[in-house]
């Protein structure tokens, strides 16, 4: 075998892991961007919610074994996806007791509308998270463990004397559920009754206000969606990997790039800058070792920065 054909089997089998990876980084980047669209909220607590997010799963899944009766197949998904109301739950009622204090129009006025408090405020929060869940969870890695994370659909081969790609089963199944509920979410947006009072509390508070809409009740749904997105990408990531409760440090920074990339406050821009960002990691490794795969993350965003400020689909006045 040529070593161009080498290079084109890998070129292959890296795309397909990118985009695999990518469909659940853009899931993680759309709970963040959600937030931030709505709220106008920078919140350094997203990759502790998505923590808590694993470990709800894993508990349902494994722990409690509530979903044991779901097999090992079926029940690390369903899981994944339960986390997502169990999170909402928690990240409805966080924003009512503390965020609300430091976001709102009641903060409009205040010096850089109040994002200093928010910083300190998100900070704080995922530094509770973690130490707490250190505490409650003890520093053992765990996870989520199913027979797909070992098995493989192929495709191809596409040359005569050449190797299938191999599409991972767990990922597949976890990038699919990635794009059902980021589109989910896009046509409740537009089309749900709620969607669209979030969207008018998101482009005109005070206007939304006349209209009737109670704003506060809006963010605190907005906080609470965008917890509980994240949350479900944690819990498809955590079939498919090892954590403990400092992994959501190794997200946060991935979200924030792929929210930057895609353009702030676009939902549609954040799930596909998660998706660049999963494509980057991924084709890097065929030129670069494995630890240098964020080098090659912020490599590309800075050259996409440099060219398009805005990120790839953001607009000035882009809202979610």
């Amino acid at each position: 075998m040529s070593t161009t054909q080498i290079f084109l089997e890998n070129f292959l089998q890296a795309l397909a892991v990118g985009i695999m990876v990518g469909g659940i980084y853009g899931l993680m980047c759309l709970g963040l961007s959600f937030i931030f669209g709505i709220m106008r909220v920078i919140n350094f607590a997203q990759g502790d919610f998505m923590m808590l997010g694993m470990y709800a799963a894993y508990y349902l899944v494994t722990g409690f074994g509530v979903l044991a009766f779901l097999g090992v197949y079926i029940g690390p998904f369903v899981g994944a996806v339960l986390a997502g109301p169990i999170l909402f739950v928690f990240g409805f009622y966080l924003h009512k007791f503390l965020v609300s204090r430091v976001t709102g129009i009641r903060v409009v006025s205040a010096e850089a509308e109040g994002h200093y408090a928010q910083l300190i405020l998100t900070l704080g929060i995922a530094l509770i998270l973690q130490n707490g869940a250190l505490l409650i969870f003890k520093s053992s890695p765990v996870s989520i463990r199913t027979p797909l994370s070992i098995k493989a659909w192929e495709l191809g081969p596409f040359m005569s004397d050449g190797m299938p790609v191999l599409f991972n089963q767990s990922r597949s199944i976890a990038c699919i559920l990635a794009v059902l509920v980021a589109c989910g979410l896009f046509v409740f947006m537009r089309r749900a009754r709620l969607g669209k009072s979030l969207r008018a509390a998101a482009d005109n508070p005070e206007a939304a206000i006349y209209m009737g809409i109670d704003v506060d009740r809006a963010h605190r749904i907005a906080f609470g969606i965008g917890t509980a997105i994240t949350a479900i990408a944690g819990g498809l990531v955590a079939s498919t990997i090892s954590f403990q409760p400092y992994v959501g440090i190794e997200f946060v920074v991935i979200m924030y790039a792929g929210v930057v990339l895609g353009g702030l406050g676009s939902t549609v821009g954040a799930f596909m800058g998660g998706m660049v960002i999963g494509l980057v990691q991924q084709m890097s490794t065929l030129i670069l070792p494995h630890q240098l795969q964020n080098t090659a993350i912020f490599a590309v965003f800075i050259l996409i920065m440099m060219f398009r400020p805005q990120g790839l689909f953001g607009r000035t006045s882009e809202r979610a």
